[in-house]
């Protein structure tokens, strides 16, 4: 008799699992049978085959990313590993390796490993506490109150920080993450109470300031440098800020609000919790040792990364300051190699920085933008503007990042305009590079803040490409239908 019980119950517990490994099966075929459709597809004109072969390996593996067979880091690594295994970006042995290994080289990837070890100074001193009880005791009555600060705190430092992943990731993050724990918000089912709002309304907000300021955003200094050596036209500071005015008060207003529309926390009000955190705050009493030393680590590097961009690298600056946090005991050695989120991050955002630039070096990036361009010749001017534009945000799926993206293709997409008579070579220019914050809104590897948000753990892997797409639709219609006849009847 048992022994039938217990067998009903295995029975009853089996019968569930079959479709979810009948879904892992689908999950891990879909991927392969995606890149080996693509593969065997006729090559397109004045493209090599190995590139062809290379865009359909990279298909394959974002489709892996959305889909997460294995994890996605690990979807990452197989996807370079192949790569380089099969020659398809580099031929000799010696030179494969050193491609798939490139991406760890990059600054941003250790710049958002490093915004997880200052999350974690935060967390171990006490620090990230305090802050975020005196944020939730004066504005955690509304959780939209909540959404509006963390917008405009990154505001306010965008202006002076060059690198979005130092401001976002390396210092509103840590201090954002501390905040949903108060609510009894935590990773997994209770991340849609507070946690996931916040999370996506700080990486939203970034994404609007780093198109606001040229200085905001590394890539936006280069696109000024390639504006000027491509078209022969140099844009200032107080140029960019106006150009992109119109479009960024309308979105960096709308965006805690689109969030608590679109995305909604289900803590809406708690008129108890600001009362609590004052409470909490006294039970803290004073600022102890560490907390101090915290608190002046994150001041050396702010202003380092504001002041001091011409004489040391925003990563190297977090590298400095994360070797201190151990020397100080701030964080231990077994904290920090023992952070597997940060690993993950680090893996996972250091393998796709190489995917992405190798669409670049096998020359499949900028031939996709050529024959776009190609395309629409003998267009009115607008017509022109609005499809560049949107070919140009909407490739940026293919990039992590936003340097190799303006590197790779805003060269041939101003000179593409400017070959259409009647476009204002100028404010077209203008706008691509202002396009550039605003579409790392994308996807979790669009933007160096973004793996540090993905990685929290607070928004779904579907829901985060759910509200990529939704939020960089938003933000580029408000380019296309703001911008555009801003700048071709005011700013010409």
């Amino acid at each position: 008799m048992n022994t039938g019980v217990a067998a009903s119950k295995a029975t009853e517990q089996a019968e569930p699992a079959k479709p979810g490994r009948a879904k892992a099966i689908v999950s891990g075929l879909l991927p392969v049978a995606v890149a080996v459709t693509i593969a065997l597809l006729p090559v397109p004109a004045n493209l090599k085959p190995n590139a062809w072969y290379y865009f359909a390996l990279f298909i394959g593996v974002i489709v892996g990313l959305m889909l997460e067979p294995i994890a996605p880091a690990a979807v990452g690594l197989v996807g370079v590993v192949l790569a380089g295994l099969l020659g398809l970006v580099e031929r000799k042995p010696s030179e494969a390796i050193r491609w798939v290994l490139s991406g760890f080289g990059s600054s941003s990837v250790w710049l958002v490993f490093a915004a997880f070890m200052f999350s974690l100074g935060y967390e171990k001193t006490g620090l990230g506490r305090r802050v975020a009880l005196t944020l939730v005791r004066f504005l955690g009555s509304r959780t939209i109150g909540l959404g509006y600060a963390i917008a405009f705190s990154d505001l306010v430092l965008a202006p002076l920080t060059p690198s979005n992943t130092a401001r976002s990731a390396g210092t509103v993050y840590p201090i954002v993450r501390n905040i949903p724990g108060l609510y009894g918000s935590q990773p997994g089912p209770t991340s849609r109470k507070i946690g996931a709002y916040l999370m996506w309304t700080a990486l939203a907000a970034t994404c609007v300031t780093s198109s606001m300021f040229s200085t905001a955003m590394t890539a936006n200094l280069l696109a000024l440098d390639l504006i000027k050596k491509t078209a022969n036209v140099e844009i200032s500071w107080t140029q960019w800020f106006f150009g992109f005015l119109p479009v960024g008060v309308v979105l960096l207003l709308a965006t805690p609000l689109l969030a608590y529309k679109i995305y909604p926390p289900e803590i809406k009000t708690s008129k108890e919790v600001p009362p609590w955190a004052a409470q909490e705050l006294a039970k803290l009493g004073r600022p102890r040792a560490k907390e101090i030393i915290m608190a002046g680590i994150v001041i050396v590097a702010l202003v380092l990364w504001i002041f001091g961009k011409n004489a040391i690298d925003p990563a190297m600056v977090a590298l400095v300051l994360v070797c201190l946090m151990v020397i100080l005991r701030i964080i231990d050695w077994d904290d920090l190699v023992g952070n597997k989120p940060a690993w993950t991050v680090l893996i996972w955002f250091g393998t796709l920085v190489t995917l992405a630039e190798g669409l670049s070096r096998v020359g499949f990036a900028v031939w996709f933008a050529k024959y776009a361009a190609s395309l629409l010749h003998g267009l009115a001017p607008v017509p022109v503007m609005i499809a560049l534009l949107t070919v140009f945000f909407v490739v940026h799926y293919l990039f992590a990042g936003t340097m190799a993206h303006a590197a790779a293709i805003l060269p041939v997409m101003v000179l593409a305009g400017a070959s259409v008579p009647g476009v204002p070579v100028g404010s077209f220019a203008l706008l691509l590079a202002l396009s550039l914050g605003i579409m790392g809104i994308l996807t979790p590897y669009a933007t160096g803040p973004s793996p540090a948000y993905f990685g929290s753990g607070y928004v779904p892997r579907k829901d985060f490409w759910i509200l990529g797409l939704v939020f960089g639709a938003i933000y580029l219609a408000a380019l296309l239908f703001i911008g555009i006849p801003y700048h071709t009847m005011c700013m010409r």
